[in-house]
């Protein structure tokens, strides 16, 4: 029997749809070997970034769990580094995740920082890529520019991958997702405002996109 990834886009502070999903993964899981990528997105906007990022921290029993950073945890990261990002961030969903610590920037575990420093911008196996935005498929993976990786957005009914490797990501949200295509897959369906975070279920063995999809259906974000 093969084992599967299961890919866990955009959190966005929604502790309570990681945790359902992270529940929901063990039930579909068929035993050890089984891998856990979360793509990324992990602060802002949701009321609950703090305790994400500690329950990922912590691990998750009997599964390699792999974290990617995404453009949100960098902001994070650079705005409680320099002042002169602060309110950038703050408009774009921080004042959410700074809420989360009590409202007080010195509150932020220098730890929470380190973590977030050192999440790994992809990862790859043998039939698939996972990266928070994307790729540029002409430059080799060791080249590949940060901003890139966190921030591209693919045109409209984009279907290539990189290479061989079918391109996994989240950060373009469509509430109407996962968006499907031949060489990529789109998991990101705004999960932290409609409450249904879609968790992609890929088999080891097998190329190309998704053989299943695993939805945690929470309450949507008030407004």
């Amino acid at each position: 029997m093969s084992n599967n990834t299961f890919v866990i886009p955009d959190i966005h502070g929604r502790l309570d749809l990681l945790e359902d999903g992270l529940v929901a993964i063990a039930v579909r899981s068929q035993g050890s070997g089984d891998t856990i990528v979360t793509i990324g997105d992990y602060v802002d906007k949701g009321p609950a970034s703090k305790a994400v990022i500690e329950r990922l921290r912590s691990g998750v029993g009997g599964f390699d769990l792999v974290t990617l950073k995404g453009n949100h945890d960098a902001m994070m990261a650079g705005a409680l580094r320099h002042g002169s990002k602060m309110a950038d961030w703050l408009g774009k969903g921080g004042a959410a995740a700074l809420a989360s610590y009590g409202g007080d920037p010195a509150d932020v575990p220098q730890s929470h920082l380190d973590w977030l420093d050192h999440l790994a911008l992809f990862h790859a196996d043998r039939h698939r890529l996972y990266v928070h935005a994307g790729v540029d498929p002409q430059t080799p993976l060791d080249l590949q520019r940060e901003e890139t990786l966190l921030w591209k957005r693919y045109p409209k009914g984009y279907s290539e991958g990189y290479g061989d490797l079918h391109v996994v990501h989240g950060h373009d949200n469509d509430p109407n997702g996962p968006l499907l295509y031949q060489g990529r897959t789109n998991l990101d369906t705004l999960a932290w405002r409609t409450g249904r975070l879609t968790i992609g279920v890929f088999d080891d063995d097998r190329p190309g996109g998704p053989v299943d999809f695993i939805v945690v259906n929470g309450a949507p974000a008030a407004r």
